[in-house]
Parts: C-alpha cells; sequence; structure tokens
C-alpha cells in the first residue's frame, strides 16, 4: 500500500498548496481520503482523476471536501469521459447528501456531486471493502459536529491511520493501536482556551501517538506559517519513534 500526501494544509491553504487530502493505492485500487481545497488540481499533476474508484470523506467540514466541486465537474463534463464509465464510489458521513446540495446550489446544480459520484453515506459501525482495501470508522471530537478518524487495511495487513481533525481524546490511541503509519493532525501552536477543543498542539499528537503505539508518525493539518522544524520537535518531545511533518508529494510505502 503507498499513500501520498495531495494536501496537508488547514482550513487556509499553503501558499501554493492544498488542504486535506491523500491518495491510497494498493494494486489497482486506488482511493482519495478527502478531498479539501486545491486537491483535485495536485491529483491531476500526478494520476489521471478517472482511475480513482472510490473517495472517502472523513467528516463534512469544507475543507475536507471541497474539491469535490471540480472533481464532479470534470466527471461529468469533461471531453474525455466515456458514456459507459462508472461512476466512482463517495463514501461519506450520514448528512452528506443534504450538505452536499446545499453547497453546490450556489453553482446552481445541487445535485452535482450525487450526479457525479455513487454517493452512499456510512454508518460509524459500518466497515466498506474498497477492492482488496478494508475501511472502518471510529467518532473523535472535534468541536460540535465531531469528525471520523479512518483506517485503512491492506490485504497483507498493512495499516494506515488518520485521525481526522480531533482534540485530544481517549479513542484514538485505541483505534489506531499499532498502526504502522499514523497521519495525525497537528494544527495549533498552543491549545485552544475554550472548551469544545477541537485541533491537536504538535505535542499532544506526539503523546497520542506514542499511547497508541504507532510505528511512525507523520503530522499534517499544519500551515506553513508554522515552521516546521519546531512542529517536528514539539511532537518529538512526547513521540520517541520516526516522526516528520507532512509535505506535499511525500509518499509512503507499507
Amino acid at each position: 500500500m503507498r499513500v501520498t500526501i495531495l494536501g496537508k494544509s488547514p482550513a487556509w491553504q499553503d501558499a501554493g498548496g492544498a488542504c486535506s487530502s491523500y491518495l491510497v493505492e494498493d494494486g489497482e485500487q486506488r482511493m482519495l481520503l478527502d478531498c479539501g481545497n486545491g486537491a483535485f488540481a495536485k491529483l491531476r499533476e500526478r494520476r489521471d482523476y478517472r482511475s480513482v474508484g472510490a473517495v472517502v470523506v472523513s467528516h463534512l467540514h469544507a475543507d475536507h471536501f471541497l474539491d469535490l466541486v471540480p472533481f464532479a465537474y470534470a466527471l461529468k463534463y469533461s471531453t474525455r469521459r466515456g458514456a459507459d464509465d462508472d461512476l466512482p464510489e463517495l463514501h461519506a458521513p450520514v448528512r452528506a447528501a443534504a450538505v452536499f446540495r446545499q453547497v453546490t446550489s450556489a453553482w446552481g446544480d445541487d445535485t452535482l456531486i450525487e450526479s457525479a459520484f455513487a454517493l452512499r453515506e456510512y454508518a460509524l459501525d459500518q466497515e466498506l471493502a474498497l477492492g482488496g482495501l478494508r475501511v472502518r470508522f471510529a467518532a473523535v471530537p472535534h468541536y460540535r459536529g465531531g469528525a471520523n478518524a479512518v483506517e485503512v487495511e491492506a490485504a497483507d495487513g498493512a495499516r494506515f491511520t488518520f485521525s481526522a481533525d480531533c482534540a485530544p481524546n481517549e479513542v484514538l490511541p485505541v483505534f489506531a493501536r499499532d498502526t504502522h503509519l499514523l497521519l495525525l493532525e497537528a494544527t495549533l501552536p498552543e491549545p485552544e482556551p475554550e472548551e469544545p477543543r477541537g485541533h491537536l498542539t504538535p505535542a499532544e499528537a506526539g503523546a497520542l501517538a506514542t499511547r497508541a503505539g504507532a510505528r511512525r508518525l507523520v503530522l499534517t493539518h499544519v500551515s506553513d506559517e508554522l515552521d516546521a522544524e519546531w512542529v517536528r520537535d514539539e511532537a518529538a518531545r512526547t513521540f520517541a519513534g520516526p516522526l516528520e511533518v507532512a509535505r506535499e508529494g511525500a509518499e509512503y510505502e507499507l
């Protein structure tokens, strides 16, 4: 299984960057995990977007799904689309259809995303089988609405776990136990002063990774306005294993 960072920005994009999006490939299966602002162009730089068989959305905040809009337009109107092309699967949380319709109505077509993808709303206790990949979910705290951590497991047992956006919590260390690659958000230079919280500092992320026993930690959802070396050093205070800060285009083989 290969994981490629397409976008690692928080809700505001890095200069020339993209928000949350990660390409997961295993054999013939090609899956996109999140599709935030700017991600579709990053995908096109590396792969034919028509080769993506499935998209999984971690939660319904725009910086994790907004580029489904240009993706949908390309699938519907590109001259490269064949009449017999299958619709790629789109797996998103409950209420996704209503949220997508609200967003795309600004373009005049509230069913844009639903007409370009085979949309399926997943439940938290549901496991997805996407080719040889097994995908499961766990609810994590993220302000009032929450988010869903996502685990992708290949047929050979390689495991990749994505925290989505989350505050410090007790769920993730259990959900991500002994994962081979933990992609963990580290948005904040210091904790939010008020509850409910929604994000982690690098040191908090490192502590969660230690409790999970992660084999390797990559910090994501980090702005280029933060010094990457400082971010790494902060996480290294609480996590002793292999550690790096996500950069666009980085690839990880599991």
